[in-house]
């Protein structure tokens, strides 16, 4: 995949990823009640939802900063360097994983 490729396919995906963070940031509707109480009910299960979509908001935005770093990567020249040890990120890993920064040692 040429830089061109690369840098088209981490636009794409950070689009991807705004969009999937925008819905699930976005205020729940007025007629949500999110309360716990005692029984597990409609309230209770929109609270433990709510939980559960912030933790996939931050998880989200983490995705974003990371394409993020590897769209200045490439915009320096860096690209395919891993910001960990300095070494080569090996092609197959970035062919599968277009944002990684780090190679697979440094990951570990």
């Amino acid at each position: 995949m040429t830089f061109d490729e690369t840098r088209a396919v981490l636009r794409r995906r950070r689009a991807e990823l705004e969009i999937e963070l925008e819905r699930l940031t976005a205020p729940p509707s007025e007629t949500a009640a999110v309360s716990f109480g005692k029984r597990v009910g409609d309230g209770t299960t929109e609270a433990v939802e709510r939980i559960s979509t912030t933790a996939a908001a931050r998880s989200m935005a983490g995705a974003i900063a990371e394409v993020d770093r590897a769209l200045h990567k490439l915009d320096e020249g860096s690209y395919g360097l891993c910001d960990g040890c300095g070494e080569a990120i090996a092609p197959e890993r970035l062919e599968v994983r277009p944002a990684a920064v780090l190679c697979i040692d440094c990951a570990s």
